[in-house]
């Protein structure tokens, strides 16, 4: 309902109009009335005055007012009064009156002479206590200096909303003077705050009675355009002394600096969360392209409408990092881009993965030029051109209202990565010292992260290529024994998994695997020096078990390294298999016919423990059967237990009697995309006999 649409109190349909309701300063003074004829008697007296004086109409009209009221003493002066009066001179001033009750009475007296139409002069009296009188005086002095003087703002709106009154303090805040204000509503003068809320609050205490308190507003006003203020108000209704509504009283308060003190300690508390934020979504891999993402999205929509993460490219191809090249330019790899809300201003990133090379005069080759941020809180068209990527860019740069702009350095050990570049569009509070520093912190964070994921993937490098290096060359024929082998390195890091395939004499053919703990290049390396041990054991045609002795030996001596090994030597002559396990899983053993089961052999100490004996377990191979050797990372998951790896892997190899190089990949297929440990398979199946041909076939008869 707004203001015009609620319906007026009695008496105000007509408000310029004779049915107008009345004021209450009149009943509040209670003003008596008294007619005196030229000849000093009493001809009019009323209601008021018989309440002022105490007498009644009958006792008063008719006899002579002098008489009546006025004390012996003062009689001579009223009559001189009287005759000053209805000669014509208005007087006013205070008289001692005579009670009815005989008590002193002060009454004041405005007194002026009339006329009939007969020319009978009269004198008018119209009196009020003089305590009244005073006090109400004193009222009206004390309610106008507290309205002036007050460093609350007080203002007075009427019934329709309108302004009647705003006192100097009130003005000052507004920056607005009286007539500026005077009939017109919240919304014409002050465009800038939420007068739709303001007013719906004034309505309520209008038609309810009840007080609005601490109403907060937050907007400008002309007397401070730049700047945001904020405001509390309390509203009241006002009724004149009969209940008469007469519009309602605005008390304002500038709590600007208030608010802002709570903005401030709110927006402490955000930047808190989002650096507490920071820590545990950025860096949960050492994924250099994941951990750059992470950074953006945690710096949408909190911090920025837009943010691109591009490091240099050398930092991707893990090259010693230059800042800028010789000529002032730099090559940029873009690794990351994320948005608040659905834009355009995405495109006008680098697409992500590709290269761009800019010269000296991009914001972000000078912010890895001088390892500064580049703080702009108002974007010109000027610094566009050194925003974008290119002219198109720019244009939708500037179409989706990019402001504001903050370019942080990713600085790790000394280093600088990249650039974390943030835009702000949608928000249209620019960037300020405190959002600066916010973006620091965050690029701080996420350039160690991606430095840790730099240097990981270059030392996962190194180690896989030491690893595959020192990975066995399958021997390519084999009397009697067809093998397949499969390595497949872990997402995560490069371990010490290996296999071997060695051929030994009289035919026999030894099948190793084993698995060093620990991961990266320590790892790889003490797999190597334990791979070439069991190639020179193997050629000393030691037993199993024995041949683990030796190499317990040898890892022990090697430090704190453990490993498990499973070495088998299999005879495709006589299908004998000789097989001993240190800590190693059992092998897969398939036999035509049959389903495949895990070989039953005493399992063993780890390599490394030392002092412990190892075991050997045989085994005969059939034509067709199948020997599956391999590490746990390829039956063994993060949150599955190996039970579930194992059976899998026993139904895989169920009647598989295709080529065991389609096997191999069928295996990882269903076991692994991207491991979380290294995998290492190997398949040997004893070849079908082949028919012994005589070098001289028998003669006919």
């Amino acid at each position: 309902m707004t203001a015009q649409d609620r319906p007026r109190a009695d008496g105000e349909a007509y408000p310029n109009g004779p049915a107008a309701a009345p004021g209450g300063l009149l009943d509040l003074i209670r003003v008596a009335a008294v007619v005196l004829d030229s000849d000093g008697r009493i001809a009019l007296w009323s209601p008021e005055a018989e309440r002022l004086i105490g007498y009644s109409a009958a006792e008063a009209l008719g006899r002579n007012a002098v008489r009546l009221l006025v004390d012996r003493e003062n009689r001579r002066r009223a009559v001189e009064l009287f005759e000053r009066v209805r000669a014509g001179l208005m007087w006013a001033g205070v008289v001692p009156v005579r009670h009815k009750d005989g008590a002193a009475l002060r009454v004041e007296f405005r007194t002026m002479g009339l006329r009939d139409s007969r020319g009978d002069a009269y004198a008018l009296g119209l009196a009020a206590d003089e305590r009244t009188v005073r006090q109400l005086e004193t009222d009206l002095a004390l309610s106008g200096f507290l309205v002036e003087q007050s460093p609350v703002g007080l203002a007075v709106f009427d019934t329709d909303l309108c302004w009647v009154l705003a006192n100097p303090a009130l003005r000052e805040m507004n920056g607005l003077g009286r007539e500026e204000l005077r009939g017109r509503r919240l919304g014409e003068v002050l465009p800038e705050v939420d007068a739709r809320a303001i007013e719906s609050a004034m309505l309520h205490v209008l038609e309810t009675g009840q007080p609005v308190l601490d109403h907060q507003t937050v907007g400008r006003t002309p007397a401070d355009p730049e700047h945001e203020h904020a405001w509390s108000e309390s509203y009241y209704r006002l009724e004149d002394p009969s209940g008469r509504v007469l519009g309602i009283a605005v008390s304002v308060i500038d709590v600007s600096r208030r608010h802002r003190a709570a903005s401030e300690v709110a927006e402490a508390r955000e930047r808190l969360a989002l650096i507490a934020e920071a820590g545990v979504r950025i860096g949960t891999t050492l994924d250099l392209r994941q951990t750059a993402q992470e950074l953006a999205d945690v710096a949408v929509p909190r911090l920025a409408d837009l943010a691109a993460v591009d490091v240099l490219d050398a930092v991707v191809r893990r090259e010693p990092v230059a800042r800028v090249r010789p000529d002032g330019s730099a090559r940029f790899r873009a690794l990351a881009v994320a948005a608040g809300y659905p834009t355009d201003a995405v495109h006008a990133a680098d697409p992500v993965g590709e290269i761009a090379r800019y010269d000296p005069s991009r914001m972000i080759t000078q912010c890895v030029r001088d390892a500064r941020p580049i703080f702009l809180p108002r974007v010109s068209d000027a610094d566009l051109r050194r925003i974008a990527r290119n002219e198109a860019a720019r244009a939708v740069l500037r179409k989706e209202g990019v402001h504001s702009y903050l370019a942080a350095p990713l600085i790790a050990r000394g280093s600088v990565l990249g650039t974390l570049s943030l835009h702000r569009t949608v928000n249209d509070r620019p960037f300020d010292e405190q959002d600066l520093t916010l973006a620091c912190e965050l690029a701080t964070r996420a350039a160690l992260c991606i430095d840790n994921a730099r240097l990981y993937a270059r030392e996962r490098d190194a180690a896989l290529t030491l690893q595959r290096s020192l990975l066995s060359q399958q021997p390519r024929d084999l009397d009697g024994l067809e093998v397949a082998s499969r390595y497949l390195p872990a997402v995560s890091a490069a371990g010490g998994d290996w296999f071997d395939v060695l051929p030994l004499k009289d035919g026999k053919v030894a099948l190793v695997v084993g698995d060093v703990m620990g991961k990266g290049i320590h790892a790889a390396a003490i797999m190597g020096q334990l791979r070439t041990a069991t190639r020179a054991f193997a050629q000393l045609d030691l037993a199993p078990a024995e041949l683990l002795r030796h190499l317990d030996d040898i890892t022990t001596a090697l430090g704190e390294s453990i490993a498990t090994c499973l070495y088998a030597v299999c005879d495709p002559r006589t299908g004998r298999c000789r097989l001993s396990t240190a800590g190693h899983l059992p092998p897969v053993l398939a036999r035509p016919g049959a389903r495949p089961e895990l070989l039953d052999m005493p399992s063993g100490a780890p390599l490394g423990v030392g002092g412990v004996p190892f075991a050997a377990a045989e085994c005969e191979l059939s034509p067709g059967t199948l020997l599956a050797l391999f590490t746990d990372g390829l039956v063994e998951k993060r949150h599955q237990s190996i039970d579930v790896g194992l059976r899998t892997l026993l139904e895989l190899l169920d009647h598989q009697q295709g080529p065991l190089e389609r096997t191999c990949d069928q295996v990882l297929a269903a076991l692994h995309g991207a491991p979380d440990d290294d995998v290492a398979l190997l398949l040997a199946r004893l070849r079908e006999h082949r028919p012994h041909h005589s070098p001289n076939p028998p003669s006919a008869d």
